[in-house]
């Protein structure tokens, strides 16, 4: 059963919001549209913040409610804390989304 503490909104979303403290080497059962995976928390993730929920390469988008966040500075595997250590966000930031994107910052 998946862990009710992990918000995936959006399908395609390649991240999950942790409603909860995760504490490395825990596996988690996510619930990602109609399938369920799991992961195992490689590192501790706080309340609020993001875990990989599936490989992200370097340069890859981050996904979070079906729109683009930023972009991976570096590998993130699976089970991965995402956060700006290893994220360039492009969230409010016109010159790096395109038009829905900005769209969706000004709504």
């Amino acid at each position: 059963m998946a862990d009710r503490y992990l918000e995936v909104v959006e399908p395609d979303d390649n991240v999950a919001t942790a409603l909860r403290e995760l504490e490395a080497g825990e596996t988690v059962a996510v619930a990602v549209g109609d399938e369920e995976r799991t992961v195992e928390v490689s590192e501790d993730v706080v309340f609020g913040h993001k875990i990989a929920i599936e490989d992200i390469a370097d340069g890859e988008t981050i996904t979070k409610y079906g729109k683009s966040i930023g972009n991976a500075t570096e590998d993130i595997p699976a089970g991965t804390w995402v956060h700006v250590h290893n994220v360039e966000s492009n969230y409010g930031r016109g010159d790096l989304a395109d038009g829905e994107q900005t769209a969706a910052v000004s709504e």
